[in-house]
């Protein structure tokens, strides 16, 4: 009998956003533009082409702006329709219109464990996606809609993962992996930012993960680490104990977007995939650059 389609993403967005101030004084760092859209915004879109009908986006205090973005906006829907402005319209009235978008607040920022474990009531009992903001996705990347079909097929949880230099691996999760094909791994085991000599592979966690509700009982279980906070980590290395938790491998279509210079990189890049501002864009830097190097 095959296991239920998934339909419900969670989206973690209570942070701080503390690499990013002063900009994120005021503002959720979720709402920082890439180009034209905020950071949150390609994540959602992301969810509905894998075919997610249902999103819930975890917030905090001063994040109102997430909801406001994907609300309607009747006075600026008015001025566009008065001034004929017939594209901008249609594009601000699909926001509203993309998905059943719900929110809940983290009441305290204990971590991205305890941001999914208030997921539990709205999930329920089935397998979901949790998908981490500062990881966006090229929008021909198909890695999210890989991994559900994986779990769907398997029952297990499944966790998107990317082939890192060892100097690199402490600053993300990694896996002990057990290969069974080139894209698909079983995790045997999982440490949070290991020092390079103690680093089980060179396969570090992305931020797209698929589970089975299993997470919400390990999430119970685990204890406050550094910081006070509730690691993810944590709950997946329980997991493993009770299920079957297989690792996605993927190489070509991630953003990083959570370090000032990766939030660069990605504007460029994304930039300069656009139809309408590639070939423009694309002059300039060069221009530029052979201009600095004269």
């Amino acid at each position: 009998m095959p296991n239920k389609r998934i339909t419900k993403a969670v989206i973690p967005a209570a942070g701080l956003g503390t690499r990013f101030l002063p900009a994120t004084k005021a503002q959720p760092k979720e709402m920082l533009p890439l180009v034209d859209k905020p950071a949150i915004q390609y994540v959602v879109e992301e969810a509905v082409r894998s075919g997610i009908e249902d999103i819930l986006i975890v917030t905090g205090r001063s994040k109102r702006s997430l909801e406001d973005h994907f609300d309607r906006n009747f006075e600026l829907e008015y001025f566009l329709e008065d001034r004929g402005k017939t594209a901008e319209l249609a594009e601000v009235r699909h926001l509203a219109e993309l998905a059943d978008i719900h929110y809940v607040r983290q009441g305290e920022p204990l971590g991205l464990g305890h941001a999914v474990s208030v997921a539990r009531k709205h999930v329920g009992d089935e397998p979901f996606v949790v998908m981490l903001g500062d990881d966006i996705m090229d929008e021909n990347c198909t890695v999210l809609s890989d991994m559900m079909k994986t779990q769907e097929e398997t029952g297990g949880s499944v966790i998107a993962l990317s082939e890192f230099p060892i100097d690199q691996i402490s600053s993300y999760g990694c896996v002990d992996p057990e290969v069974i094909s080139d894209q698909l791994v079983r995790i045997r085991g999982i440490v949070e930012k290991p020092a390079p000599a103690d680093a089980p592979s060179n396969l570090a966690v992305m931020g797209r993960y698929v589970f089975t509700p299993g997470i919400f009982d390990a999430l119970l279980e685990i204890r406050p680490g550094v910081g006070g906070e509730m690691q993810l980590t944590d709950a997946i290395e329980l997991l493993l104990h009770t299920e079957d938790v297989l690792g996605w491998v993927f190489t070509e279509g991630r953003f990083d977007v959570g370090r000032k210079i990766d939030y660069l990189r990605a504007t460029v890049e994304l930039a300069l995939a656009r139809p309408d501002l590639g070939d423009e864009f694309r002059a300039y830097l060069v221009d530029l650059v052979h201009n600095r190097l004269a």
